[in-house]
């Protein structure tokens, strides 16, 4: 029989999977975390079972990889990252045009107030700017109607977590995003397709290469 949490909700399988998989995009457990089934289990209060069926559903996400100790959150492969911007560099351009074209007055409402919410954050952590980020192209996902376009970046998205920091904690970037944010919204809006997909592909090519940077930094920190 299912468990319940302190709130009252069932705790079963997808709810461990639902927990831990927003926890891992989010940034909460570094690469290279162990995800230990009696851990888990512990955690959540459930027999191993529950927990077993999320951490498969998880490496089928490939939001945890096999490592020597068991299933663990994984870690940075440049070459894989460089291949992921690329794809998605070309995606949310497409994406933007879309949304120009298919979005909807409530789309629009919807992308307007996550931009003005985002700028109302006050001093935001990093795991905070990542899940607000992940909320707005989400949003702009959505506003295209196309959910074969939602579903492919949706996957995507989930291999860009695997390292110690967002590009939007790059001094600078969480403010410049903002404003490439309300940019895109203003073209979406306004049915600018060309200006929408521009403003997508500078958007994600500019986070490719602050990605590279981090990835380059952290390479030259590991020998020092």
């Amino acid at each position: 029989m299912p468990q319940l949490d302190d709130e009252g909700r069932r705790v079963d399988g997808d709810e461990i999977f639902r927990v831990l998989r927003s926890e891992i995009l989010e940034g909460l457990h570094s690469p290279g975390t162990a995800m230990r089934e009696t851990v888990v289990a512990s955690r959540f209060g459930v027999s191993r079972t529950p927990v077993r069926e999320a951490l498969t559903r998880l490496q089928h996400e490939r939001l945890l990889e096999r490592g020597v100790r068991g299933l663990q959150v994984p870690r940075v492969d440049p070459q894989e990252v460089i291949q992921i911007y690329d794809l998605r560099v070309m995606l949310e351009e497409e994406v933007a045009g879309q949304a120009a074209v298919g979005r909807s007055s409530a789309d629009v409402i919807r992308l307007e107030a996550l931009v003005e919410r985002d700028r109302a954050l006050v001093d935001p952590d990093d795991q905070l700017r990542t899940r607000s980020n992940l909320t707005f192209h989400a949003a702009v996902w959505t506003a295209t109607h196309n959910a074969v376009l939602e579903d492919q970046l949706d996957r995507l998205s989930t291999h860009l977590i695997h390292s110690p920091h967002s590009t939007l904690s790059v001094p600078g970037r969480w403010t410049e995003s903002l404003d490439e944010h309300a940019a895109l919204v203003e073209a979406i809006a306004g049915r600018r397709v060309e200006d929408a997909r521009r403003i997508a592909r500078m958007h994600m090519e500019t986070a490719r290469s602050l990605r590279l940077r981090l990835i380059r930094d952290g390479a030259v920190a590991g020998h020092d």
